[in-house]
């Protein structure tokens, strides 16, 4: 029957509705708490379909913008967000008081410039700053809904944003940018929508999740569903939150955020606030205490099942899979032009798996610059202060943007 699918469990559900205010949830803390920003409800005209065989309809997605669009709407750029990131990718973060999460890359005369560039991010579907996620309450129970929420995909996130970019009134953007989760969705976005994406720039990622990626993930979903806080995931319910495991979940996987030598240079084996171990338990070394303090911190600003979705989003990733076993099929006779871009110190989502990509898009004859960025700061070396890395991405939306300018004058000419 239109409308219905598969719930989580397998069995027939109709579509999902979101109802109430997106803005506030009861359940939650201050910290997520209403955030300034826009926000919007989609999918009101016609359901999402996802792939797990769910639709969603009427939800709410949280989106900041920073720049002007300009008349003929030709100058939008779609950053994508990774993992823990969210909608807040440049000025200060509402909730942590930090620059945001890009700031270093976006603004009035950056690399990713705001003068010339109107950016969007919105907060991924699965999230928890605001669109859609397992946070939010279920319609049916007037509940949150906990591990009741559809099973999402990086698929499923861009197809969100594709509605998002239908709102805002733009039929095609002068580039996709992001990086690890991020990247994946860049991919995405070209092999979905290739005729409404001018460029596609792919940084720090990979066309699939390895077997290690997946262990790391199931580490840190393992933590979190050992808390006794997490209560089989209806902790909101409850009035409860996990965050000792999620917290530890957040120490593994920043682990591999970081390279070895980037540890050793900030930390070595140099003690926390003392002259000689302690002969205990208690953080000794000042990457024991580093670590905790990115645990610590990180609870204030996520939720945990909302870890679970999007780690298992990620695990899910294949794209060679869904093109009958080859990558290249994915981006067949595609007029996206691509930039894809890796780091020697990150082995989260090494070189190696960036030039897969760049074979795939070979193979598919497509229009592909790739660069390595000489760095030893490891997987998050795309959110540090990387001359290179910022001289390269510069140079390929300088480049874009002369032929952007010129087949947009040649499609006028020829109307």
């Amino acid at each position: 029957m239109p409308g219905e699918g598969l719930n989580v469990n397998g069995n027939k559900a109709k579509s999902v509705m979101a109802t109430g205010n997106e803005f506030s949830d009861e359940h939650a803390d201050a910290a997520t708490a209403p955030l300034p920003g826009h926000h919007v409800r989609l999918g009101i005209e016609k359901p999402l379909a996802l792939d797990c065989g769910m639709e969603i309809s009427d939800f709410p997605v949280a989106y900041q913008t920073y720049g002007e669009l300009n008349a003929d709407k030709s100058n939008a750029v779609m950053i994508c967000h990774a993992l823990t990131g969210d909608q807040f990718v440049a000025d200060q973060h509402p909730l942590t008081g930090k620059p945001g999460w890009w700031d270093l890359m976006v603004g009035p005369g950056k690399t990713i410039n705001t003068n010339t560039h109107f950016v969007i991010c919105s907060n991924i579907l699965g999230g928890c700053l605001g669109t859609y996620g397992p946070k939010e309450n279920n319609p049916d129970t007037g509940q949150p809904w906990g591990l009741d929420f559809p099973v999402i995909t990086i698929a499923d996130m861009v197809r969100c944003q594709a509605l998002l970019v239908d709102h805002l009134g733009i039929d095609k953007l002068f580039a996709v940018i992001g990086g690890s989760m991020g990247g994946m969705q860049v991919l995405e976005w070209a092999s979905m929508f290739p005729d409404r994406v001018f460029s596609a720039i792919c940084i720090a990622a990979a066309a699939l999740h390895t077997a290690q990626n997946i262990a790391f993930h199931e580490v840190g979903r393992q933590a979190i569903m050992a808390d006794p806080d997490w209560c089989e995931g209806n902790y909101l319910k409850e009035g409860r939150n996990p965050t000792k495991g999620l917290a530890v979940a957040r120490m593994a996987a920043h682990i591999t955020y970081l390279s070895d030598q980037a540890l050793h240079r900030k930390f070595g084996r140099r003690l926390q606030d003392r002259d000689a171990v302690g002969y205990g338990f208690d953080a000794d070394f000042q990457v024991e205490s580093y670590l905790r303090h990115q645990g610590i911190t990180f609870v204030d600003r996520f939720d945990a099942n909302s870890y679970l979705y999007i780690t298992r989003a990620m695990d899910y990733f294949d794209m060679a899979a869904k093109h009958g076993g080859t990558l290249a099929n994915a981006f067949k006779g595609t007029p996206v032009r691509f930039c894809v871009i890796s780091f020697t110190g990150d082995w989260l989502y090494p070189t190696e798996e960036n030039r897969r990509i760049v074979h795939a898009l070979n193979a598919a004859a497509a229009n592909v610059s790739f660069a390595e960025v000489q760095s030893d700061k490891g997987h998050d070396a795309f959110l540090l202060d990387e001359p290179e890395f910022h001289r390269v991405l510069h140079g390929f939306l300088a480049g874009g943007a002369e032929h952007w300018n010129e087949s947009r004058l040649q499609s006028d000419g020829e109307d």
